[in-house]
C-alpha cells in the first residue's frame, strides 16, 4: 500500500481527491493539509511514502513547503499538483528536487499514474521541462500576443508608462496585462517578471 499525504486549500477538492484515490486499492491517504504550514508538519509527523501538493495555499505556499520539505527530507517524493501549465514552474519544481508535476485539469487516472510511479522510484512530469521561446510560448501558456509583446517590452527595461506610449494603449491596460501574465507565469512580482522575460530571450 503506497502511503500518501495530500496538500490543498481547498477541502472540497481534498475530499473529491481523497474518495477517487481511495478507490484506487493499493493507495492509503494517510493525512491531509490546507496551507503548506501543516504540510510540512504532517510530512515530518507521518513520514509518507509520496506527498501531493497543491502550489499555491495560504501562509507557506506550495513552492515554499516542498523547498522545506525536501531540505530535512531530501529522499521525500513529491509531486505538485497544480492548474498552472508553467513550463518554467515545472523547471523549478524539477530543479528543486520534485519528482513529479501534474496538472489539476488532468483525469484523476493521471494523478494515481504519476503517484504510482512516483512511489516505485520514477518520476513523472505531465509536460517534458522545455525552455521558452517566443515561437512555441502561445502553446505552452496561452499567453495572447499583445502578453508577449509587453515582455518583449519588460525585457528591454522599459516602465508600464513607456510601453502604453510603445503600443498606443493605457497605463491601466498594461497594468492589466501585466498582472495576467504573473498569474499565468505563477510570478511573484516586477523583479520575477523581468528576469524571467530576459532570460528567456524576451529581449532579442
Amino acid at each position: 500500500m503506497i502511503r500518501i499525504v495530500l496538500a490543498d486549500d481547498h477541502q472540497s477538492l481534498i475530499d473529491g481527491l481523497v474518495s477517487g484515490i481511495s478507490d484506487s486499492g493499493n493507495i492509503s491517504v494517510i493525512g491531509t493539509a490546507q496551507n503548506g504550514t501543516d504540510l510540512v508538519k504532517l510530512v515530518r509527523l507521518k513520514n509518507p511514502d509520496v506527498v501531493v501538493t497543491d502550489i499555491r495555499m495560504p501562509g507557506i505556499d506550495g513552492k515554499a513547503a516542498v523547498y522545506e520539505i525536501l531540505k530535512y527530507q531530501p529522499h521525500a517524493r513529491v509531486i505538485a499538483f497544480s492548474m498552472f501549465d508553467s513550463p518554467p514552474l515545472v523547471k523549478h519544481f524539477q530543479e528543486i528536487g520534485a519528482r513529479g508535476y501534474v496538472f489539476k485539469s488532468s483525469p484523476l487516472s493521471v494523478l494515481i499514474n504519476a503517484i504510482e510511479t512516483v512511489a516505485h522510484g520514477g518520476t513523472y512530469f505531465e509536460r517534458p521541462v522545455t525552455t521558452f521561446s517566443i515561437d512555441n510560448l502561445d502553446e505552452k501558456v496561452q499567453l495572447s500576443k499583445r502578453e508577449q509583446e509587453i515582455l518583449e517590452l519588460i525585457a528591454k527595461g522599459q516602465t508600464s508608462i513607456e510601453i502604453a506610449t510603445a503600443l498606443n494603449i493605457s497605463k491601466t491596460t498594461v497594468d492589466t496585462h501585466r498582472k495576467n501574465i504573473l498569474q499565468k507565469l505563477n510570478l511573484d512580482g516586477r523583479a520575477d517578471l523581468v528576469r524571467f522575460a530576459v532570460e528567456n530571450k524576451f529581449n532579442l
